[in-house]
Parts: structure tokens; C-alpha cells; sequence
């Protein structure tokens, strides 16, 4: 990835020759001083690529699924955390298994940004408490639905140790435009399962991750200095959840249960 600094550039205008040429997604880790470093998941330090050793056509044994089962059944939406760090390389293991989700046209659009400089977090985590108080006005009149939202944790940009801002480039070389005629909007599908993903790999390692969706897209991006073309998609906290649970907490706390899945199937 090529940098170059322009006059008024925060940190510095992004090339993304590099990282769209080898057509395995980026991650810029945002530093104390706003530089920019560029890591491609096939060449992260200290870990070299890995690949299952196992036949293509081979089928996952009934432990396997037994065990994604579980995984997904406790996954969690995690606000609560610890502020000890992961361990070094953990940050580099994870994203560069979410970068095996699927994509369109294989163009695995997801860009990661870990935001560490300690100005940037204070940054996001103010604005995401602005956002949290303007949404009030929504449930002006619902006394007991208002008592209960600011009863609510709503985000972990102070506590948890890595912030990752996720984001989608609209715009990328690799994939060479296969599959988004019609449909753009899949590289932006295609991103989430990156997310989601991430989400998995992480609690399958008992690492909490939280979504932070009250952020205005139109502050984090200036704010975190990303080319114009890279669309955001999530804020994510990630870190040891202070006490990991099987139940989410929004049902715990009367907010909203799940549903029947059967609810939300139709049939044509």
C-alpha cells in the first residue's frame, strides 16, 4: 500500500493498490500519532497463513456441527468488559479468519481499522454518547420504555481493549465486478459476514464482541481519515466479556425477547 501525505491530511491519503491487487482485504491499524501501517491477512507478522488440511469434499463430523451449534447458541451482543488486553497476535488470528467469509465475486470488500490512539477512542466515545441521548427524543412519551433505554449500556469504547472500525469499499479491484450489476449492495452483505464471522471466531476463543450502531457514518469516516469509496459498516468492541452469559442481555432486561423463528418464514 502506497501512502502520501497531502496539505490539511490528518494522517495520510490512502493508495490501495497493494491491498487490491492481492485481493485480500486490508487492515490499517490507526496509531497515537495517526499513522497508517497496512497488513495483508496472508502476510500478518509472526503468523503465516493457514489452511485446513483436509480433503475439499470432505464433510464436518456430527462433533463439529454439535459444536457450531453451541457456538452460535452463545454468541453474544457484549457491552460489559474487561480492560485487559488480548494476548499479542490474537487481534492478527482473528482477522485474518474473518477474512475467509464469503464475498461477492470473491471481492472480499471488508477493510479493518483498529482505532488505537486513545484521542480517536475518547473521540468515538463521546459521539456515541451524543447519538445515545439524541435517540431519546424517539421515546419522548414512553415514560417506561425511556426509564429502560437509559438503564441500558449501549456501547464498551472505554473499556474494551481493541475498537474496530469495519468498512466496506464500494469500489474494489478484486472480484472485477462479478455478481453487483444489480445488486451493489452485496459487497456490503458481503462485509457483514466478515463481521459475522469475526463474531464467531472470537467468542469460539471467549472474546466478547460488541456492535456499537449508534454512530453517524458521516462523523466516523472524516474522523478516522478513510478514502472516500469505503463505506462504514460497524464500530466493534471487542475484549473478555465481564460476565458471559446464554442469555442476551437486551431479553434479560425486559427489553425485547427473542422470537419464534417460525415468525419471520414465509411461504409463497
Amino acid at each position: 500500500m502506497a501512502l502520501t501525505r497531502e496539505p490539511g491530511d490528518l494522517p495520510a491519503r490512502v493508495a490501495l493498490a497493494s491491498a487490491q491487487g492481492n485481493g485480500r482485504g486490508a487492515v490499517l491499524r490507526l496509531g497515537d500519532e495517526g499513522r497508517w501501517a497496512h497488513m495483508c491477512p496472508s502476510r500478518i507478522v509472526g503468523l503465516e497463513r493457514t489452511r485446513v488440511d483436509a480433503n475439499d469434499d470432505e464433510q464436518p463430523d456430527s462433533g463439529v456441527m454439535d459444536g457450531l451449534e453451541r457456538l452460535l447458541t452463545w454468541r453474544r451482543d457484549v457491552r460489559h468488559f474487561r480492560t485487559d488486553p488480548l494476548p499479542d497476535g490474537t487481534m492478527d488470528a482473528l482477522l485474518e479468519l474473518a477474512s475467509l467469509a464469503p464475498s461477492v465475486g470473491h471481492a472480499q470488500p471488508w477493510r479493518f481499522v483498529r482505532v488505537q490512539s486513545p484521542a480517536l477512542r475518547t473521540a468515538l466515545a463521546e459521539h456515541a454518547d451524543a447519538e445515545s441521548a439524541r435517540a431519546e427524543r424517539a421515546l419522548a412519551g414512553d415514560d417506561e420504555r425511556l426509564k429502560l433505554y437509559r438503564s441500558l449500556k449501549l456501547h464498551g469504547l472505554r473499556e474494551a481493549p481493541e475498537i474496530l472500525a469495519v468498512f466496506s469499499d464500494d469500489g474494489p479491484e478484486a472480484g472485477f465486478g462479478l455478481g453487483i450489476a444489480t445488486m451493489p449492495e452485496a459487497l456490503a452483505y458481503s462485509t457483514v459476514m466478515a463481521i459475522h464471522t469475526l463474531w464467531l471466531v472470537a467468542r469460539a476463543r471467549g472474546i466478547g464482541l460488541g456492535w456499537v450502531s449508534i454512530v453517524d457514518p458521516a462523523v466516523v469516516r472524516p474522523l478516522l481519515a478513510v478514502p472516500d469509496r469505503w463505506r462504514l459498516i460497524a464500530v466493534l468492541c471487542l475484549g473478555y466479556p465481564v460476565a458471559p452469559s446464554s442469555v442476551p442481555e437486551l431479553e434479560q432486561r425486559g427489553w425485547q425477547a427473542r422470537q419464534d423463528w417460525r415468525v419471520n418464514v414465509v411461504v409463497r
